[in-house]
């Protein structure tokens, strides 16, 4: 689990929008560039080399919700 202010004050460093903390994959997620960045024994890793690419569906649930 995540510090409730640490994901209050972290963005996605590519277009500095909101991350959507995902708790069963352990991922920040940015629904803006589709990407998804691990978090690492609790700690984010924020690098886009390190992301994976949301597949369209997920993105698709996303905006249904």
């Amino acid at each position: 689990m995540l510090d409730k202010k640490l994901l209050a004050i972290l963005a996605c460093p590519l277009c500095k929008s909101s991350l959507y903390y995902d708790k069963e994959k352990l991922e920040l997620v940015c629904y803006a560039d589709s990407l998804a960045y691990p978090i690492v024994d609790g700690i984010p890793v924020m690098l886009d080399s390190e992301a994976r690419a949301l597949a369209p569906e997920e993105k698709a649930n996303h905006k249904r919700n």
